[in-house]
């Protein structure tokens, strides 16, 4: 690849850059033509493949970094936790017209990536993890992990953050590779431990090193007893028996606990830390996940244990990991606390003196592989894994999942004769990176990427459809206990991480969504499930039918915070005290209280809500929840509004309201559910686009389903309820203002025009569209538009059907179109002209058919009136045009 399709003067230049330096190549590779602004990244992108390695690493060629010239250069951001270094990364990086920034933990990644949308918009910001790809049309920034970093896509500014992890023994090669090969065009930020000093002087001369003290103090607070514990305080165990050990404790003695996992789902562990946050429980047991930049407001961090696995043995821990856990306690100018939990032993003073003042020793070497692979065979790939380095400070990676898969899969003879050639080859790795989220016996993991491998190395390239449903749909269950619960989560992680490779699968879109939903409602699942066990009250055990153990649910109130005076979220108490009630009075003693009216909501029949047009949907006349776009028209997001309450009520509100918006979905066009098993195919395809058009479909847009319609496919149609028009097909059950209401926050909520149209008030027969709003949302509330007026269905196939009715003509315009339509004489002329007849001296009849139609006319010599469609979508190209019919 060196080389091709560049002029000979580059590759000249490449040739210079071993005798040279980076410095002097820049300068000629940019004099001639070659790259244009060039950033280290870039040059690494050329490939070392067929070279010898250079004899320096990839540095920034500005000299001194940001202190010699702001704006370009590397910087060594170096400290101990709680120093603001992610947070003046992000800064930094939004200073920039572009940027990217690789973060330890997809946990961690979604956080940033919230935040920075937050301040600039969705379709500014793409995050990029393992599992999950948003990437919108023309992003300026880039928030990922540090695995998943598009490392060729070119930016102004590049940061990784936690770059100590360069020593660890199993994911610090992909650490190590971002130091040493990755630059931003302008300026390249690192972030991490203090102890990475001395390797990155040896390893990055060129950068800049700044230092910053911690804002918070850190002191030792000894040895705890479980009942001891003060509130704000994070347990931390390194195991999942331990953790669910230890929180069934404290919830015995304390009164609830939030958990928090690493292989939890970003959903799960946000619900539970949110709990955490607002106060709803005062202890949090969590894994060493939390130690890597997630920001809670933690006093306190015990550790039970001082030993961990880390995949290979039980080890203690050593100084600089317990002070990246404990560092967690105290954030910005709040001190923190770190002890030990009964029974472990006191610390010893030396230890406890280099953690209160961040001393630890230096890392003297980092984890480092090969980089530039050879695919020209099976063998060249694995020796070149096996490549050696030539400096003392990096060491060859032990031990990694995808270097032993591939091992593992070149023993098979059915492998051995698909891997050939260089595509071959490369496509076999890139199966072989399919992380293990399932962490199962290794011969269970190579077993589904052999099968994964020859699917997408066979005739067809892609993984097959069934195939692949067949292995997601029996994951799709919230049934389980909590271990169960995790396990599919795993398992469809897997399935994500699939899906996001496009070329692998057909409709990658679709099998996204679908493992995303599916993920989603395992994880409020899995959420329920630990808030059953850990907080909402005492769980007794009972036998199952198939003898397993499960826990029992006893109702408890939704909020047992303890009121702590003049603290962090008194004043929060304060305004939730006063939070309106059903009526939308100010709760007192004599009304109901807050547990009572969360109750009320969660237990309300489906009269008890209302969707208005704004997709605001209210519950005693008090706004509880927005409609937001979901992943399909009929299926959207549905996010609580009452953000003075606390995490676990929310959530009970959300689900509640979320079931409701789900029900008042399927009422729309209900006679249609009938259609779903009709033996006659046409009628299916037509009920389905009905459907899909919330019941209205224009008789144009259904023309080629209509032409082929049997006997009994329009009979079962009728049936249905369905009115098969001149002009419009259309359910009728529901055009009142309630009907029209709902499909007008649907829409809404889908597509987020720029502009909110307004409904036509309860009864009009016809209202004056918005010129700036698209028609199709007229036709889509049950209002198409017909010359520029937007004409309720029932009363224009009314108006359609008696002008029919009067024949060949010549006749008199009948009166009461006027109060049908809802115009005046002089309007509904037009409207008749648009379907199909034509005035005369002697009165109007149906335009002849020897004249042919009027351009735009379609079937019975209707003429598709309104304004030009204009999609106002925001979501990457699917607009209102992309669904089942346009308002023509």
């Amino acid at each position: 690849m060196q080389g091709s399709g560049r002029p000979p003067q580059c590759r000249r230049g490449a040739a210079a850059l071993h005798a040279r330096g980076l410095f002097l190549f820049r300068r000629v590779a940019a004099l001639s033509g070659c790259f244009g602004p060039i950033g280290s990244h870039s040059i690494a992108m050329i490939g070392w493949r067929g070279m010898a390695p250079p004899p320096f690493e990839l540095e920034s060629e500005a000299p001194g970094g940001v202190g010699a010239r702001v704006g370009y250069g590397i910087t060594a951001l170096l400290g101990p936790t709680n120093t603001g270094k992610t947070y003046r990364a992000i800064e930094r990086m939004l200073e920039h017209s572009s940027g990217m920034i690789g973060l330890p933990l997809r946990l961690l990644a979604r956080e940033v990536y919230d935040r920075v949308s937050s301040r600039v918009g969705e379709n500014a910001v793409a995050l990029v993890t393992g599992e999950e790809k948003r990437v919108p049309p023309n992003p300026r920034y880039w928030v990922c992990t540090v695995e998943s970093m598009p490392i060729d896509q070119e930016v102004d500014f590049v940061a990784v953050d936690e770059i100590q992890l360069a020593a660890h023994r199993q994911r610090g090669h992909t650490f190590t590779d971002r130091l040493l090969r990755y630059r931003g065009m302008r300026e390249t930020w690192f972030m991490g431990s203090d102890t990475m000093r001395p390797l990155m002087e040896s390893l990055v001369p060129t950068a800049s090193i700044e230092q910053h003290p911690r804002y918070s103090n850190l002191s030792y607070t000894g040895v705890h007893s479980l009942g001891s514990l003060p509130p704000r305080t994070v347990v931390v165990a390194f195991s999942a028996e331990d953790v669910y050990a230890l929180a069934e404790r404290l919830r015995q003695q304390h009164g609830g606990t939030a958990v928090v996992l690493g292989a939890l789902s970003p959903r799960t562990r946000n619900a539970q830390v949110a709990m955490y946050q607002a106060g709803e429980v005062q202890h949090l047991v969590a894994t060493d996940a939390i130690g890597m930049g997630l920001n809670m407001d933690v006093d306190r961090v015990v550790f039970a244990s001082l030993r961990k696995f880390d995949g290979r043995e039980a080890r203690a821990l050593d100084i600089a990991e317990m002070a990246q856990i404990a560092g967690r306690a105290g954030r910005y100018t709040t001190d923190g606390g770190f002890g030990l939990l009964r029974p472990l032993d006191a610390l010893p003073p030396r230890m406890v003196t280099a953690i209160e003042g961040h001393h630890f020793a230096a890392v003297r070497r980092v984890v480092w592989r090969n980089a530039d692979l050879e695919f020209t065979s099976l063998d060249a790939l694995i020796e070149s894994l096996r490549l050696r380095p030539k400096r003392s400070a990096l060491r060859i990676v032990e031990q990694a999942d995808d270097f032993d898969a591939l091992l593992r899969l070149s023993r098979l003879d059915s492998v051995r004769e698909r891997a050939r050639g260089v595509d071959g080859v490369a496509l076999l790795w890139d199966v072989c990176r399919i992380p293990d989220f399932r962490k199962l016996l290794l011969d269970s993991h190579v077993e589904l990427l052999a099968a994964i491998y020859e699917q997408l190395s066979g005739p067809g390239g892609r993984i097959d459809d069934d195939w692949m449903a067949k292995r997601i749909t029996r994951l799709d269950d919230q049934d389980g206990d909590i271990q169960t619960l995790m396990m599919r989560i795993a398992f469809i992680r897997t399935w994500t991480y699939v899906a996001n490779h496009s070329a692998w699968v057909n409709d990658a879109e679709h099998w996204q969504q679908r493992t995303r939903e599916i993920e989603d409602r395992c994880s409020d699942a899995l959420h329920e499930r630990l808030t059953e066990r850990f907080v909402d009250g005492h769980t007794e055990d009972f036998v199952g039918s198939q003898g397993e153990r499960r826990p029992v649910r006893t109702k408890t109130p939704v909020d047992r915070r303890p009121r702590v005076e003049n603290g962090p979220f008194a004043g929060l108490a304060e305004f939730e005290d006063s939070l309106p009630n059903a009526a939308g009075h100010a709760a007192t003693g004599d009304e109901r209280s807050r547990e009572d009216w969360v109750q009320s909501v969660v237990d309300a029949d489906f009269d008890g809500f209302a969707l208005a047009a704004d997709g605001n949907l209210r519950f005693g006349g008090e706004v509880i929840a927005r409609l937001r776009p979901g992943t399909e028209l009929l299926l959207p997001e549905v996010v609580v509004t009452l953000d003075e309450l606390g995490a676990g009520a929310k959530a009970q509100i959300q689900r509640r309201a979320q079931a409701w918006v789900r029900d008042a979905t399927a009422m729309i066009a209900a006679s249609l559910a009938s259609l779903s098993e009709d033996e006659e195919a046409e009628a299916r395809g037509l009920a389905y686009q009905l459907h899909r058009g919330l019941g209205f479909v224009t008789a144009a847009q259904a023309r080629e389903q209509l032409q082929s319609l049997s006997a009994e496919a329009m009979a079962a149609l009728r049936t249905a309820g369905v009115i098969l028009g001149r002009r419009v097909l259309y359910v009728p059950d529901d055009l009142g203002a309630r009907g029209v209401a709902w499909r007008a926050a649907l829409w809404c909520a889908y597509y987020q025009p720029c502009i909110r149209p307004l409904p036509p008030v309860d009864g009009a027969v016809s209202i004056e569209p918005q010129a700036e709003v698209d028609p199709d949302f007229y036709l889509r509330i049950g209002y198409p538009v017909i010359a520029g007026r937007a004409i309720r269905a029932d009363q224009l196939e009314r108006a359609t059907a008696r002008l029919v009715e009067l024949g060949p003509g010549p006749w008199p315009l009948p009166d009461e179109l006027g109060s049908w339509l809802g115009v005046r004489r002089h309007r509904y002329e037009s409207i008749v002209e648009a379907l199909g007849f034509r005035g005369g001296p002697d009165g109007w009849g149906p335009v002849s058919r020897r004249r042919g139609k009027k351009p735009g006319q379609d079937r019975g010599g209707e003429r598709s009136g309104g304004p030009r469609r204009r999609s106002r979508s925001r979501r990457g190209g699917r607009g209102p045009s992309g669904g089942p019919g346009g308002a023509d």
